[in-house]
């Protein structure tokens, strides 16, 4: 019984402990609220810049080649679609980025 208990022990001491790590490597890296949100424009942009370069393309394309279909609604979508993947291929690096220093940071 007592075995269990050291052992409940250990956890909740490492789990404290694990938890006070990180908040000292937050600190130390000094990361603000206006991180979190140049990284929320970053992604805002990435996927409205592509959006607007489809839709602006499209239009041209509507005035200058008549199709039954819409040159503009078309190209948004692919620029919207594009935007996204670019957006995930970004905060996945970002992602690992931040895995990848938690584990240095562990060993």
């Amino acid at each position: 019984m007592k075995e269990e208990k050291l052992n409940n022990d250990n956890s909740f001491e490492k789990v404290v402990g694990d938890k006070e790590e990180r908040k000292l490597q937050a600190q130390r890296e000094k990361k603000s609220v206006w991180a979190g949100l140049g990284l929320f424009g970053m992604i805002g942009w990435s996927i409205a810049v592509p959006t607007l370069l489809g839709a602006a393309l499209g239009v041209w394309l509507d005035k200058k080649y008549k199709e039954e279909f819409s040159w503009t609604l078309s190209l948004l979508v692919a620029g919207l679609m594009l935007g996204c993947l670019i957006a995930w291929n970004w905060i996945q690096k970002e992602n690992k980025e931040i895995h990848k220093k938690n584990e240095d940071g562990n060993k």
